[in-house]
């Protein structure tokens, strides 16, 4: 659909607006405001035929989608205007010709277009979500000017190259120190994260296509350790979701609470899910899995680990009516044939209330991202015991990061599986005895 067009139907997809739930904007840095931007913003620009990356949301597509909330805290805690923060923080400017790199060196550029045209067509990755790792990379392009006098990051790792390794990977470090250290502007342990994981995968890609002859970031893990401040959205604990699985009378509200924290879905994602979606013929020893054709990240699996008899006995409920399409979540009314997100949300609130939970969680009302986060704190706390398990089989392999063996040594089916086996105690301890 064209602008225009999107324009003339002067109506807005309840699955397309920007969800900010849970945000604290008052420790939002403007890394978040960024990552914001980009994960919820540009997707619905994308969804009306709007360019993320070239033409500037106005004031009242802000307003038309009720997104002012974004407006008004970025002026309040960083007085930034909109065009300002598109300009100095997004990168955007008004260049017509494109993107703008902090390099002028061609080889340069073209090396890191290349890098994230294979990542978009290989992984299938959304263009917003593109356009978050090229701001990334940039950063780090910036920064590796600034500490080293030079935009040229491609000379010190060619094949061909005659100075030793150790200064390639000085010059990479004296980057991360300007970030680290160097600059006025103070980055968030997250952003650098983000940065160092992106930074890896550009020059372990070069590796791999044989243009440069060793990766100057392998050993950022162990140099740098950015800790990430808790996450500013609390979390249900286990006895939480134990009341409401107990307070759940229905097929309907059971999904509900395992799709939430047992597969750690978005609300919008559990409201329009479909049978055809669910995969359960595989292998003997993998796992069922939900399929995503477009997700935040762009398309994507999310593993049953857990729930798969509250899945069967809504699908059996709902196969009772001849006139059932195949939503988990049906609908028989609005535009579309499933509920919408803020159906899901009224339900688990009501939910909430009947499992009578704390009005406020950590100053936030139960909402189904508190749900969720509770399945990403389970999950985080279950790899980092995977990754302790496999730290003899990366001491052997030579690698001093388990996640190097988790990504290369182990089959996705196996790293699931363990996974599963991790997980399991977990969500028993929250549903009960289930599969």
């Amino acid at each position: 659909m064209s602008r225009s067009d999107a324009e003339q139907d002067g109506k807005i997809d309840a699955e397309r607006v920007p969800s900010f739930d849970g945000v604290r904007w008052t420790s939002c840095s403007l890394e978040g405001f960024t990552d914001l931007y980009w994960g919820e913003i540009a997707p619905c620009l994308e969804a009306e035929g709007i360019d993320p990356r070239g033409e500037k949301p106005t004031h009242q597509w802000f307003r038309d989608h009720d997104a002012r909330s974004f407006l008004a805290a970025l002026r309040r805690h960083h007085d930034r205007s909109f065009g300002e923060f598109w300009n100095e923080d997004l990168e955007l400017g008004d260049d017509e010709e494109g993107y703008t790199w902090a390099t002028t060196d061609d080889a340069t550029i073209d090396a890191l277009e290349q890098f994230l045209n294979r990542r978009k067509s290989r992984y299938s990755l959304a263009t917003s979500s593109v356009d978050a790792l090229r701001t990334r990379l940039n950063l780090y392009v910036r920064a590796y000017r600034e500490a080293n006098g030079t935009d040229d990051l491609l000379t010190p790792i060619q094949r061909d190259q005659e100075n030793p390794d150790y200064e390639a990977v000085d010059a990479c470090y004296a980057a991360f120190d300007w970030l680290n250290e160097g600059t006025k502007r103070e980055y968030s342990a997250q952003t650098l994260q983000r940065v160092r994981r992106v930074v890896d995968a550009w020059y372990q890609h070069l590796v791999g296509r044989r243009v440069a002859s060793m990766n100057p970031a392998s050993g950022l893990y162990d140099e740098f350790k950015w800790e990430v401040e808790d996450s500013p959205t609390p979390s249900l604990s286990a006895n939480q979701i134990r009341k409401l699985i107990q307070a759940s009378e229905t097929t309907r509200e059971q999904l509900l609470v395992v799709a939430l924290a047992g597969w750690g879905l978005r609300a919008s994602e559990a409201a329009a899910l479909h049978v055809s979606q669910f995969h359960r013929d595989v292998p003997e020893d993998d796992i069922p899995f939900i399929t995503f054709e477009s997700r935040k990240n762009g398309p994507g699996e999310v593993s049953l680990l857990y729930g798969m008899d509250v899945l069967d006995s809504r699908i059996d409920e709902l196969a009772e009516d001849d006139t059932w399409t195949g939503y988990l979540f049906p609908s028989s009314q609005g535009e579309t044939p499933y509920v919408t997100r803020d159906t899901i949300r009224n339900w688990f609130q009501n939910l909430a209330l009947e499992a009578d939970l704390p009005e406020r969680i950590e100053g936030e009302r139960p909402s189904p991202q508190l749900c969720r986060r509770f399945w990403y704190d389970t999950y985080t706390a279950v790899l980092e015991g995977v990754l302790e398990g496999v730290d003899e089989i990366a001491a052997e392999q030579g690698s001093s990061d388990p996640r190097v063996v988790m990504q290369n040594y182990l089959s996705d089916s196996r790293a699931r599986r363990v996974r599963r086996e991790f997980m399991r105690d977990q969500l028993n301890a929250a549903f009960g005895e289930r599969t």
